[in-house]
């Protein structure tokens, strides 16, 4: 199993940072768009202002200049007297190129100007305007300074805004997360107690839904292990339970075969000697001599029969365990015996090892069952006993030529019924078919478990 690493990000972490993260690119995308708004607004604000100013050059430069002699004079004192044109420079050059006049500097936040790259981001171009005045040439020139900085300005306060409302998006973002998976913690102690072993925790019904539900899931999966917990141990109870009996019966069956060896045993052995003793005494007695001798005859078939109880009390259940093949091979036989006018077959290959008692008994009362109902229905005058092992399952299978089940089977085939109920309790598959050649074919597939050969105990063994 892969170990978490040592610090992995929280789920809460990456929320916030996805939220935040949208945030700032939705707020990165409205500030290019407010700089080409911006960057269209200062375009159109500057260029009316030139529009203005040069209307009133237009106008100023006729009236002066018919002035006569003092037209230069009073054109240039006219623009000395009005300074600087609102969001534009005038410069005066003379017909060399000299200049002779320069409007002032805007006095509005003097000294300051927007980065240069915020500037050319956002200042439009205008061209400047060329106005001649007689032997001078004035010269317009928009400048959009001071409305970058006014935007540059407003730009930094709403980034500080936006900054601060970020900040406080992210922490409430956090906050609410981390309300939200609060319950995790829950689900998390729950699952470490339950790979403890331990169901006895349960989960609320939590508000959100997909918490609720795994919740719910949660506490159905431990409802089922707690039950089955409770179960295994009720079955270890049981097994220990029906081990002890078993002991019990193996302590019952030795002492009742020590008392019969050693009380009826005995007083049979009694009987004999005295029987034996009559005999000798009687020979000139022909009635009691016989009596003696039959008296004898009973006494021996008492002690054979007390010996063939003792042998069977003290048979040990492991050494009675036989090979599932040798039993159903020895089944046939003598079903053969008695049924000389079916002609049998068993094929049956190898299983390498034996077979537990209950699967074993299954498979043989299957065998005998079908045997059964082949003399009592199926009027057939072949039949074939087939076991073998199919990968990893045990296959048997009972193949006749009779009359086969027919259009209707009767629904009271308890027999039928009772091999479907064995193989189901082994987990199995049964199977009823009609060969091509005709009549009834029964078939099994069980998984061959492990064997667990019960313990030997010590006792006395049986004597006659």
């Amino acid at each position: 199993m892969t170990e978490p690493s040592a610090h992995p990000p929280s789920l809460h972490g990456r929320l916030s940072l996805v939220l935040t993260a949208l945030i700032a690119v939705m707020m990165a995308i409205s500030a290019l768009v407010w700089m080409r708004e911006t960057r269209n607004a200062i375009h159109e604000e500057v260029e009316a202002a030139t529009r203005v100013a040069e209307q009133w050059l237009n106008v100023l430069i006729p009236e002066t200049l018919a002035d006569g002699p003092e037209a230069r004079e009073r054109l240039m004192n006219h623009l000395a007297a009005v300074g600087r044109i609102r969001a534009n420079s005038l410069e005066v050059f003379d017909a060399d190129g000299v200049r002779l006049y320069v409007s002032p500097a805007s006095p509005y936040k003097a000294g300051r100007f927007a980065p240069s790259l915020f500037d050319r981001w956002v200042a439009p171009e205008l061209a400047p305007r060329n106005l001649a005045a007689g032997d001078l040439r004035i010269v317009l020139t928009p400048d959009t300074s001071r409305a970058v900085l006014d935007a540059w300005d407003n730009l930094s306060a709403a980034l500080g805004w936006a900054l601060a409302l970020l900040l406080v998006i992210w922490l409430a973002t956090r906050f609410a997360i981390d309300r939200a998976l609060a319950p995790v913690a829950d689900i998390h102690s729950a699952l470490e107690r339950g790979a403890s072993g331990q169901f006895d925790l349960r989960l609320p019904e939590y508000s959100t839904r997909e918490l609720a539900l795994l919740a719910h899931s949660y506490n159905r999966l431990a409802d089922s292990l707690d039950q089955s917990l409770a179960e295994n141990a009720r079955l270890e109870q049981d097994q220990a339970l029906a081990h002890a009996v078993q002991q019990r019966l193996e302590l019952e069956r030795r002492a009742i075969a020590r008392e019969l060896h050693d009380e009826l045993g005995q007083g049979i052995t009694a009987v004999r000697a005295i029987a034996g003793a009559i005999i000798q005494r009687s020979t000139d007695q022909p009635g009691l001599n016989g009596s003696a001798q039959a008296i004898l005859a009973m006494t021996s078939q008492m002690q054979e029969g007390v010996r063939t109880i003792l042998q069977r009390l003290r048979t040990d259940t492991a050494s009675e365990r036989l090979r599932l093949e040798e039993a159903i091979h020895s089944y046939c036989e003598l079903w053969a015996r008695h049924h000389g006018d079916i002609d049998i077959r068993c094929l049956i290959e190898p299983l390498d090892e034996s077979v537990s008692d209950t699967l074993g008994l299954t498979i043989l009362r299957m065998v005998q069952e079908s045997l059964t109902n082949v003399v009592r229905h199926a009027h057939a005058t072949r039949v074939e006993v087939r076991l073998a092992l199919r990968g990893g399952e045990i296959e048997v299978e009972i193949i006749d030529n009779g009359c086969g089940l027919g259009e209707n089977p009767a629904p009271d085939r308890f027999g039928l019924i009772g091999m479907r109920e064995r193989v189901a309790e082994l987990h199995g598959q049964f199977e009823l078919s009609r060969p091509p050649q005709g009549g009834l074919s029964v078939r099994a597939r069980l998984p061959r478990p492990t064997v667990c050969e019960p313990s030997e105990h010590p006792g006395h063994s049986g004597q006659g």
